[in-house]
């Protein structure tokens, strides 16, 4: 089983998943999130085929680690999504995550058209991959 992590943002977010022994993050996709019906349509697709156990959601912190409006909408973002789906539902400190994409997109080589659409799930992959550092999985 996997763990899939989610970059919620509040025009698409991000989506990457680990490998079947909850040691490597791999980006996957992302999803538009509005309108919220079919982004729940697609995160149940992708949650079936990948045979993930439970979900780790972004929590944005400010950098002195007190929380603020986007942490709320993530927050809420989480809550709508349990109230869909079966797997339980984790937050983890996404401090940084989109600059370290970025960075690691822009020394890739990565054109900035292609930046664009790979940020957000290279975002989540480096955010799910924090979480199974610390073998929290």
């Amino acid at each position: 089983m996997r763990v899939l992590g989610l970059d919620y943002g509040s025009k698409r977010v991000g989506v990457a998943v680990s490998d079947e022994l909850k040691m490597i993050a791999q980006p996957l996709e992302f999803i538009p999130a509005k309108p919220f019906e079919e982004f729940i349509v697609r995160l149940k697709e992708v949650l079936s085929q990948k045979c993930v156990e439970s979900i780790v959601i972004g929590m944005p912190r400010n950098m002195d680690g007190s929380y603020g409006p986007s942490a709320e909408a993530a927050r809420a973002f989480a809550e709508k999504i349990q109230a869909e789906i079966k797997q339980p539902i984790r937050t983890w400190d996404e401090r940084l995550t989109s600059v370290e994409a970025n960075r690691a997109l822009i020394a890739g080589n990565v054109r900035r058209e292609k930046r664009k659409e790979k940020v957000d799930a290279m975002a989540a992959a480096i955010l799910l991959q924090s979480f199974l550092d610390a073998n929290e999985a």
